[in-house]
């Protein structure tokens, strides 16, 4: 079975960080680009971090310098590190998995800047 969980979201203050993880399960992870998108209340979804099979990475310019995605393919994961975190930055956080024509979703994390 084709899975992407997501897991590591919750309540942080302003200015502090949180790592959340995607987890990879019925797909040969290795030669997948990973991505990880965001959604906040009444707005698109968009993309914040992407990584390529080979590593190459690349980020929205929102959160440039303070967002780091990796991968461990040994475990089939992907993490994004967000650091110096604002409100604005709340949002659902979905993982994608890109291969061809057909991407794979996860079902999302719920991520909160507030005081």
């Amino acid at each position: 079975q084709v899975q992407l969980v997501e897991s590591g979201g919750g309540l942080v203050q302003p200015g502090g960080s949180l790592r959340v993880s995607c987890a990879a399960s019925g797909i040969i992870f290795s030669i997948y680009a990973m991505g990880w998108y965001r959604q906040a209340p009444g707005k698109q979804r968009e993309l914040v971090a992407r990584i390529s099979s080979g590593g190459s990475t690349s980020y929205a310019d929102s959160v440039k310098g303070r967002f780091t995605i990796s991968r461990d393919n040994a475990k089939n994961t992907v993490y994004l590190q967000m650091d110096s975190l604002k409100p604005e930055d709340t949002a659902v956080y979905y993982c994608n998995a890109a291969l061809g024509a057909a991407p794979i979703w996860g079902q999302g994390t719920r991520v909160t800047v507030s005081s």
